[in-house]
């Protein structure tokens, strides 16, 4: 497990790497069985857009199978669900409680009231409170409320923990191409960061769709990093280790957190808000930061090779 601690009043929020977060299909046996195995952070199992209509209790069945075996990871994984407006969204949740993964991946959220309505449904059927909750931004209505979403996640009884970006509904739904980068979409992907950093949420880029176009999947990796993302969603294995090089944390800011982490440790500065530090001011929010940061760091020496 994962320990949880406070951040900007944002619950009991887990500190986690998630540099690379792979789709995989529920009803796709073979996929279940190397998911475990794979180097990413962690493995998103789909319940919505990956698996029709006939096969949705066949694939709640496969993840309730796949969960109830032992492992020996301590990789990060998350069901996506239903929306839970449809037909198939309660019978989702029912069965992600059953299987007790770390988060349950909300689609289709237009606003607010969608993360409410899911928190008093696992409050409803005692989900433990250590069940998180993802929240999928691609409706415009979402973009437009970003914040008021991601403020859900404020408070020492909140579950949201991530929101992600879903740029191939963003595209479908308002027409905007993307034929040359993203250019046209930057606005809103910036607006799903600032809205988590203001509520201390993580935030994850959509998927590069052309997994073969491995030069195409780096550059819009290294584009989503200088946005601010914590890392990408995933299509294929084979973007894997592009996704954790592009997000993992560099030994140069390693090395500033550690000194930002042991300046403050010293003495002479202990209850100080504000520090000099190599000829800059360092408040205490920035030990905040590189805490975190060391603590991410640290996961991807230990758990980024395949935990």
């Amino acid at each position: 497990m994962v320990k949880s601690e406070n951040n900007n009043g944002a619950g009991n929020r887990p500190i986690r790497a998630r540099r690379s977060v792979l789709y995989v299909p529920a009803n796709n046996k073979r996929a279940l069985e190397k998911a475990a195995d794979l180097a990413c952070d962690s493995v998103i199992f789909d319940l919505e857009d990956a698996v029709g209509p006939d096969d949705k209790e066949p694939a709640r069945q496969a993840l309730r199978d796949w969960f109830a075996q032992a492992r020996s990871t301590d990789k990060e994984y998350v069901i996506r669900v239903n929306a839970l407006s449809g037909a198939w969204g309660r019978d989702d949740i029912g069965a992600a409680c059953a299987c007790e993964p770390a988060a349950i991946l909300l689609p289709k959220v237009y606003g607010a009231g969608d993360i409410v309505a899911a928190q008093a449904l696992l409050k409803e059927r005692n989900a433990s409170p250590d069940l998180r909750l993802w929240a999928m931004m691609e409706t415009p209505r979402a973009i437009a409320d970003a914040l008021a979403i991601a403020d859900t996640g404020l408070g020492p009884e909140a579950r949201l923990d991530c929101l992600v970006a879903g740029t191939n509904d963003l595209a479908k739904e308002t027409g905007v191409a993307v034929p040359d980068g993203r250019r046209f979409m930057t606005s809103w992907l910036m607006q799903i960061v600032l809205a988590a950093r203001a509520a201390g949420l993580d935030a994850l880029d959509g998927v590069y769709n052309n997994f073969r176009d491995t030069e195409g999947f780096r550059a819009e990796c290294d584009e989503a990093r200088q946005m601010g993302f914590d890392g990408k969603t995933l299509i294929h294995p084979s973007q894997i280790d592009p996704a954790n090089t592009a997000f993992g944390v560099s030994p140069r800011l390693v090395e500033d957190a550690k000194q930002i982490a042991d300046a403050f440790a010293r003495p002479e500065n202990k209850g100080k808000g504000v520090i000099s530090l190599n000829g800059r001011m360092v408040e205490r929010l920035h030990l905040e930061q590189a805490q975190r940061l060391l603590k991410k760091a640290a996961m991807q020496r230990n758990e980024g090779t395949g935990r």
